[in-house]
């Protein structure tokens, strides 16, 4: 979508676009909180706005003919989750396979509240080697704001300190659905390599 187009969409919707975009060829957006339908099409509204081309997971099963080619078009990757090699490591290729790549996604997997964000976009990253940039949608002050590129260090209580703080003061369009900013490894409990594609 044209830059400026998505801009004035934004705007007439009484939404505004805070920060920029990274100057790196690939990463990873974690986009939250999602609580609400509308928080796919405003995040695409928001990255065309950024002037970002944002790619997306779905499952392989939804890209056939007619869609196929429009889903495409609009930035979904297939993955198949029954491939032996998985999902993060399907990324992982994805991402150094191509000069340049951005995939957004959304680590609470639903619109409802859950204790947990899904771990895949954090061990995509990690197993790219690629920055995660965090942005959120606050209802209140109607701004996508755009964070700073986070290098994942490894250690998932610190790398979720940084989200934590990021998303601390945002609220969805739905607050009351909202998820915990949190992994399941950060408390010691047997982690998931579960990947963030719908279900």
């Amino acid at each position: 979508m044209n830059q400026r187009l998505a801009v004035w969409v934004l705007q007439r919707r009484g939404w505004q676009l805070v920060g920029e975009a990274p100057h790196l060829s690939k990463y990873l957006i974690v986009f939250g909180p999602h609580t609400c339908n509308w928080d796919f099409p405003l995040a695409m509204l928001a990255a065309a706005g950024f002037g970002i081309h944002l790619r997306w997971l779905g499952k392989h099963t939804i890209f056939r003919w007619p869609v196929a080619g429009f889903l495409r078009r609009l930035g979904g990757i297939p993955v198949r989750r029954e491939r032996h090699e998985g999902v993060v490591e399907q990324i992982a290729a994805a991402f150094s396979a191509a000069d340049t790549l951005v995939i957004g996604m959304t680590p609470e997997g639903t619109r409802a509240p859950r204790p947990y964000w899904r771990s895949g976009f954090y061990h995509m990253a990690q197993a790219a080697g690629v920055p995660i940039v965090p942005a959120s949608l606050d209802r209140p002050s109607r701004q996508i704001t755009m964070g700073r590129a986070l290098l994942l260090s490894g250690d998932a209580c610190r790398d979720m300190d940084a989200l934590r703080a990021f998303f601390g003061g945002a609220r969805g369009i739905r607050p009351e659905k909202a998820g915990a900013v949190r992994l399941r490894e950060e408390e010691g409990l047997p982690g998931s390599r579960a990947d963030n594609a719908p279900e």
